[in-house]
């Protein structure tokens, strides 16, 4: 399938109000941390402020969402809770758990059958495109280049986003048994604590400042964070911002563009594999992320509805974050930290070069030259790759005629992401931060995948000796469980 053309359908939203939501964030969040945190002291707040004791209390508190049940009858308590902190999580956990009233079930249980049937190949996506396309916008890199997270421990952050997308996919996510809306309200939380510890406030104050005539600029501090945790959330309060020209950091457009990484581009990455879905699956995702997105407090009027939309959105978002470069670029040391991860995981000498090959066939030239993804591959590499895809692609081709699942690229993608999700997303010491419960299921999802129903047994011995004979669950269910504040960490 040919990817739509940006024109195939009108705008949901025009280009003044799309740029007006840089300087719109989440009302419900921000005001959650704001009623939590308070007015932070003038200048450099002191390591032994009480916001920094009362995050740490929230962070213990949101370690506490293990599933959705959990939430219905959730409240605050315990040491570092008094009564200004509870009425705010409370009511934020009661407000933002409540599905919309669009969201239609028999789509989200379709979208969540496509996640599981794709399996393996998912991982690939995630690696491959998502996350690159994720760092293009240059504002929402430098956030990420603040936190360190990519390369510093690019692990970390590819894990923190496989504990919320594993949640939310599996099925039955976002319902009342599932696990999805818990982990999705930890991370609209940790937003709007970016947003807070950047800004050393309210959003909604700063627009209003700057609204007022004031410049919009806070001034980056001195002090060097020290260890832990709280490193990273010193990082943000003394990095620095400039509203006026940067918007909100995690504004509405960032969010919004982020969600169609893991929607659009997901769908998008199929296609150019030659493995695309029908229109109505691809609707029926679509829409599950967009009810995720309604979670995470995104505007309605953010959301793609189908292929065409998606695409016309994302090059409008994308043309709009190359437009505002940022200096330095943070972009190409997150896109070299991501390529390095992968190439880590894999056991071939020649594969070495696979991810830098796959994440420019699936995101483009453009997005390739962004993330510094310029330099060219050794030559057997290159070879490798472009004859075993091609070859692999027109052998689907013929042989679809009479079997009209049958797809080697699908295999060949299939054990890829094996290497990449065994060494990076499942190691048996370093299991997700997830609930034990969920373990459980995300062990018994990949125990699923081990053999692929589409193909025919031939083609599952064949990627057999690519990944491994046997199951592909590694056991997490059977590690101890992690500390509440520390899966409220993997979060972040």
């Amino acid at each position: 399938m040919n990817t739509p053309s940006a024109t195939a359908a009108a705008p949901r939203i025009a280009d003044a109000e799309l740029a007006a939501m840089q300087r719109r964030a989440d009302p419900l969040a921000d005001q959650t941390l704001s009623d939590i945190l308070g007015d932070w002291p003038a200048g450099d707040a002191a390591l032994d402020a009480a916001q920094w004791r009362r995050l740490e209390t929230v962070n213990r508190l949101i370690g506490e969402w293990t599933d959705n049940d959990t939430l219905q009858s959730w409240q605050a308590h315990g040491d570092g809770v008094d009564a200004s902190l509870a009425r705010a999580l409370d009511h934020y956990v009661q407000t933002a758990q409540v599905l919309p009233p669009w969201a239609d079930a028999r789509k989200i249980e379709r979208a969540e059958h496509l996640f599981m049937e794709h399996g393996a190949l998912s991982c690939i996506l995630l690696f491959c495109a998502s996350l690159p396309e994720c760092y293009v916008i240059p504002d929402l890199a430098s956030v990420l280049h603040t936190s360190g997270q990519l390369e510093q421990n690019a692990e970390y952050r590819i894990r923190s986003t496989a504990a919320m997308i594993f949640p939310v996919m599996l099925h039955g996510g976002l319902g009342p048994r599932g696990a999805g809306v818990a982990q999705v309200l930890k991370v609209r939380l940790i937003h709007a604590t970016i947003r807070n510890l950047i800004l050393r406030g309210s959003p909604q104050a700063a627009v209003q400042q700057l609204l007022a005539g004031g410049n919009g600029k806070i001034p980056a501090l001195a002090r060097q964070p020290q260890g832990g945790r709280q490193a990273m959330y010193q990082a943000f309060f003394a990095r620095g911002w400039d509203l006026g020209s940067d918007g909100l950091p995690c504004n509405q457009e960032e969010q919004a563009y982020t969600l169609l990484t893991f929607s659009y581009v997901f769908l998008r990455s199929l296609r150019r594999l030659g493995i695309g879905l029908p229109p109505a699956d691809e609707e029926a995702y679509l829409h599950a992320w967009n009810v995720v997105g309604h979670v995470l407090g995104i505007d309605r009027a953010l959301m793609v509805e189908t292929m065409s939309d998606g695409h016309a959105l994302m090059e409008r978002m994308q043309a709009r974050g190359r437009a505002e470069p940022v200096t330095p670029d943070p972009r190409p040391g997150l896109g070299r930290a991501l390529m390095q991860t992968m190439e880590n995981a894999l056991p071939w000498a020649i594969a070495k070069p696979f991810p830098q090959l796959m994440t420019r066939t699936l995101c483009g030239t453009a997005t390739a030259n962004d993330l510094g993804l310029t330099q060219p591959a050794p030559w057997p590499s290159a070879l490798l790759f472009w004859a075993v895809l091609l070859l692999a692609r027109a052998l689907d081709a013929v042989v679809r005629r009479v079997m009209p699942r049958f797809s080697i690229v699908r295999m060949l993608t299939r054990a890829l992401g094996y290497h990449f999700m065994s060494r990076v997303l499942m190691s048996q010491t370093r299991p997700l931060q997830l609930p034990t419960e969920l373990l459980h299921q995300v062990d018994a999802v990949v125990h699923s995948w081990s053999d692929d129903p589409q193909a025919p047994a031939w083609v599952n011995r064949l990627e057999d000796r690519l990944t491994t004979r046997g199951s592909w669950s590694p056991g997490l269910a059977s590690q101890p469980p992690a500390a509440p504040a520390a899966q409220a960490q993997q979060t972040a």
